[in-house]
């Protein structure tokens, strides 16, 4: 297994040992753990092993850069069933690598973890990160009158998920549900640039705002005109539509495609976007966008009203 994973230059003691030893320049740790869980995150009918892998470390790694950290390592602990073959997991492995490649200018490693027997795929993963001296980047520092901006992708993981329950596997976004690339330097940037909160889009944009807004005690007003879905998504919403309207076995009410497209936008998780706060005036990098405000009140709206739907995913919805 450690040849699966190169110790990095921050790994004092690699895989091998009880326990790994990581040099912690700054001398805080950023420390985050996610589950992924097969049926549940990932189906293997869907996603290749090396998916799965760039899908793992990604929920951890994107969770270190929202507090304004450099993801430097991952634990990577797997239960499998008996009969998973080798190659599966070897190819689990380079994704994970790869991903944590493409995560830090020094790349994070996977510098240990754990295995086990189990009817189901299940990946505990747990994220490290460095501040670099920076302050961690908070849910609870926004202000009044702060920016609110986004990095990354709003809906096309979203999107993905729906074009492959449709049957439409070929279409492009399907690959951003699969392997999310989230934008791990925006993070620290973020901080750099005095972002008073911050927090990766998993959950959709509504939910991941609303812990925002509440541990800040304030509310966030978007401007539905800076979120207008783009080309590609009402395609694909478009062909989703078309694709229920033709399956009776669904038993799904079809939306107009804006409305769906503007629903995975709104509600749609798994992008791994960062969306942070910014005090009024700052001069933000390209790649942030700012879609709203935050004022006074509580939660979060949709042009000054509040949103009547599910606001994104729920871990123990009834559904």
């Amino acid at each position: 297994m450690s040849a699966w994973f190169p110790p990095g230059p921050a790994t004092l003691v690699g895989i091998g040992d009880d326990a790994a030893v990581l040099a912690v320049p700054d001398g805080r740790v950023v420390v985050t753990t996610d589950f992924l869980i097969e049926g549940r995150h990932f189906r293997r009918d869907w996603a290749s092993a090396a998916d799965v892998g760039h899908k793992a470390a990604a929920r951890s790694l994107a969770d270190c850069a929202a507090m304004g950290a450099e993801p430097s390592a991952l634990l990577v602990a797997l239960a499998a069933p008996p009969d998973l073959p080798v190659s599966w997991v070897r190819e689990l492995a380079g994704g994970l690598a790869a991903e944590c490649a493409r995560s830090s200018r020094a790349g994070a490693h996977v510098i240990g973890g754990d295995t086990a027997r189990a009817d189901l795929v299940v990946l505990a993963v747990t994220g490290l990160g460095d501040l670099a001296g920076r302050s961690p980047v908070l849910r609870s520092g926004a202000g009044p009158g702060d920016l609110v901006a986004v990095a990354g992708p709003l809906g096309h993981a979203a999107a993905g998920l729906a074009l492959l329950e449709a049957g439409l596997a070929a279409d492009p976004l399907v690959r951003e549900h699969l392997r999310p690339a989230p934008p791990y330097d925006a993070g620290p940037e973020a901080a750099g640039l005095g972002a008073t909160a911050m927090i990766d889009v998993s959950d959709g944009l509504l939910a991941d705002l609303g812990h925002i807004a509440d541990a800040s005690g304030l509310c966030v007003d978007l401007d539905p005109a800076a979120l207008r879905p783009g080309d590609r998504l009402i395609a694909a919403a478009r062909a989703v539509a078309a694709s229920r309207r033709q399956s009776a076995r669904t038993g799904l009410v079809t939306r107009p495609a804006a409305d769906l497209a503007l629903g995975w936008v709104l509600t749609g998780g798994e992008d791994h976007s960062l969306a942070a706060t910014f005090p009024v005036g700052t001069r933000l990098p390209p790649r942030w966008k700012v879609i709203g405000v935050v004022a006074g009140g509580h939660g979060v709206m949709v042009d000054g009203q509040p949103w009547q739907q599910a606001r994104g995913w729920d871990h123990f919805s009834a559904g």
